[in-house]
């Protein structure tokens, strides 16, 4: 089956098809490191994360590059403030060090996968300069006092990835004060060392590269001047890709054939912001929850779409998740010989026959929803589907050993689909719905009624470690959290 991909350069679905054979090259913007990484930045990695990770899983072999922005004003900016004093070219290196390391750190504990090549700014220095003197020789870029600017005018298709027209676009722009470029859309690919900023030496002065040569660069020498997937935000399509596309162009280089954009994420219906007090970080979040439960938010949203962040969803989504933990793990209690017997439902009953077809067309229609551009919300559907089907037998009465084999297909199919996901099902004390808990119990009961006291204590013990007890009386059995 082709896989089709929407490609923001022609605003439609295209089938997807690799410049070389089952080899992918694909490019992601990654952090500026200037700050703690949030969940916005959570739900980047982890959309290219999976799509990564799918198209191994269809036997591509990708070459994956995320670039790190290590030198910019609002790194500079920070450097000033938590540094005071210092020299500030070790005070930005500092800052860019440390909040690289926060964000390798919070990757890792979120269970990113790293990236094959990961290029840093400050690294392609002399690269970028190369570049931009091929850019002047070829009259798409002219120096002005010390700064080097592209000429917009001489981009064959300005605004084809925005979808805008060049005379709009320069009817909202202006040249701001102490600006030497030409028009309103030049930007800058050199800029002019600022007092006592960092600096390098160059043909045109001293000065540091601008923010968008950074991709264009990076890119091409690690993939080559045309590669296959170039990523990132909603909010990078103009003007960073653009003008990424602008420069590559000018210099004679194909650049990146598909375009993939995620859609930005709110809080409570707001943009994020420290002001605001909406500001979520990666650890904020990972104190309060297990990484699963932020991937299956993430999942339950294409893609492409806008997504709202609440901590009411985060614990539908929790219920979720506890949901196939749950399967996963009485599934491997039959397989060591513990059936847990609860009730009989028989105008539920699914034949081995029917369920072990319901597993093979689960993996069919797995993959045709991650076929058609990433489709996780449908992908994950199907993976419910089936372990709602399962159910019928890994809780009912009437349950004989021809279904085991099948159940643990299931499971394994649950694993392997999970893992294209990076979705571990490790269960934790955040990780228990109250109605799951109230699920065991009942589970437990009907061990006691069946004599067996072992296993019906083993339930007891697994809650207790997750912070849950139980209190039995004649009345039944009740349950607190630990405090």
């Amino acid at each position: 089956m082709p896989i089709f991909i929407y490609n923001s350069l022609s605003r439609k679905k295209e089938e997807f098809k690799s410049l070389e054979p089952q080899k992918i090259k694909m490019y992601v913007c990654g952090p500026t490191v200037y700050d703690q990484p949030h969940i916005g930045h959570a739900r980047s990695a982890y959309i290219f994360d999976v799509i990564r990770r799918y198209l191994i899983y269809k036997d591509y072999k990708v070459t994956f590059v995320r670039n790190v922005t290590d030198v910019d004003d609002k790194i500079i900016d920070k450097a000033r403030q938590e540094y005071p004093g210092e020299d500030l070219n070790s005070a930005v290196q500092k800052t860019a060090k440390k909040y690289l390391d926060a964000y390798h750190e919070d990757m890792r504990q979120l269970g990113i996968l790293d990236p094959d090549v990961e290029p840093k700014a400050t690294e392609y220095i002399p690269q970028m300069q190369k570049f931009i003197e091929e850019l002047i020789k070829r009259g798409a870029a002219y120096p002005a006092g010390g700064d080097v600017y592209f000429d917009i005018k001489k981009a064959k298709d300005y605004g084809k990835l925005s979808h805008q027209a060049i005379d709009k676009m320069e009817s909202g722009a202006r040249i701001a004060p102490g600006e030497k470029k030409k028009d309103p859309l030049d930007f800058a690919l050199w800029k002019a060392a600022k007092e006592n900023e960092p600096f390098w030496d160059s043909p045109w002065g001293k000065g540091r590269p601008g923010w968008h040569i950074e991709c264009s660069v990076m890119s091409s020498d690690i993939l080559g001047n045309e590669f296959d997937i170039h990523g990132g935000g909603l909010d990078l399509i103009f003007p960073h890709h653009e003008n990424e596309i602008a420069q590559s162009e000018g210099a004679g280089k194909k650049f990146a054939r598909y375009w993939l954009h995620h859609g930005l994420l709110t809080i409570n219906g707001q943009k994020m912001s420290k002001s605001l007090g909406n500001f979520v970080t990666v650890k904020d979040f990972l104190s309060k929850y297990p990484s699963d439960v932020l991937k299956f938010f993430f999942l339950g949203v294409h893609y492409t779409q806008p997504i709202d962040f609440t901590w009411d969803k985060i614990q539908e989504k929790q219920k979720a998740l506890y949901r196939l933990i749950t399967f996963l793990k009485y599934v491997g209690r039959r397989e060591g010989g513990k059936g847990f017997i609860v009730k009989t439902d028989l105008k539920n009953k699914i034949s081995a026959e029917e369920l072990l077809s319901e597993i093979k067309e689960a993996t069919k229609n797995f993959d045709k929803a991650m076929d058609d551009d990433f489709n996780t919300s449908n992908a994950l559907a199907v993976i419910f589907e089936m372990v709602r089907s399962c159910d019928k037998i890994l809780y009912d009465v009437s349950y004989t050993e021809e279904y085991l084999p099948i159940l643990k297909e299931a499971k394994q199919l649950v694993e392997k689909l999970g893992k294209i996901f990076g979705v571990s099902f490790k269960e934790s004390l955040f990780s228990i719905p109250d109605e799951d808990i109230k699920r065991i119990i009942d589970i437990r009961e009907g061990l006691k009624k069946q004599k067996l006291f072992k296993e019906a204590d083993s339930l007891r013990s697994e809650l207790e470690e997750k912070g849950i007890i139980l209190e039995d009386s004649k009345d039944g059995t009740t349950w607190r959290r630990k405090l």
